[in-house]
């Protein structure tokens, strides 16, 4: 039986919410999810190649990339740029793969504008005093960056008007059956099997 085309899911939320955890618990052992890869105007670190980590590219092929609408986002982060090739993306779900997008709530707007279909997900801590407590529990921010992310968070939770899903990640096992949930669901899909339903 031929696979089916696969789903684009767009994974948010603010720093410290768990979503790596989360995403990773769900996908264990799957053989039809895969990450999408991105293009970067960063050179490479010692050890990574192109094609697996990133797409290398030079800052004028990435500004021809914005223009010719190769990207289905893409932002500038501490002087280097990245973006989400839509050609690769458009290759995996061709050959049946779910591909995620772990990206910020204004690049999975720009995703939403372009690929009005995908799967967006929103995940949270359950309050944003657990949020604090997350982040300083991780021991690698200072209190001026931890005020900063929190702030960042209240922003992300009022953009977030447009995801399809909120995931709250109280319980990280909990949180990955949720999203392993809404991926199953969304394959179940009727407007995917009308075809089915005429043969009969």
């Amino acid at each position: 039986m031929k696979r089916e085309k696969g789903k684009l899911i767009v994974i948010s939320g603010p720093s410290g919410a768990g979503k790596s955890t989360v995403v990773f618990k769900a996908i264990e052992g799957r053989d039809d999810v895969c990450f999408s890869i991105s293009a970067t105007t960063r050179k490479p670190r010692p050890g990574e190649v192109d094609g697996r980590e990133y797409f290398f590219v030079e800052p004028d092929r990435f500004t021809e990339m914005v223009a010719n609408g190769e990207l289905l986002e893409h932002a500038e982060y501490v002087a280097n740029r990245y973006g989400t090739p839509r050609a690769y993306v458009e290759e995996k779900l061709a050959e049946g793969m779910n591909v995620l997008l772990d990206i910020e709530v204004q690049g999975a707007r720009q995703v939403n504008e372009k690929m009005p279909d995908a799967i967006k997900i929103f995940i949270v801590p359950p309050s944003l005093e657990e949020l604090r407590r997350r982040l300083e529990g991780r021991g690698t921010d200072t209190a001026r960056a931890i005020e900063a992310r929190l702030i960042r968070a209240r922003q992300e939770f009022e953009e977030a008007d447009f995801y399809d899903y909120i995931i709250v990640n109280d319980d990280a096992d909990k949180a990955a059956q949720e999203l392993a949930a809404i991926i199953l669901a969304e394959h179940c899909r009727a407007a995917d099997h009308m075809d089915l339903l005429k043969q009969v």
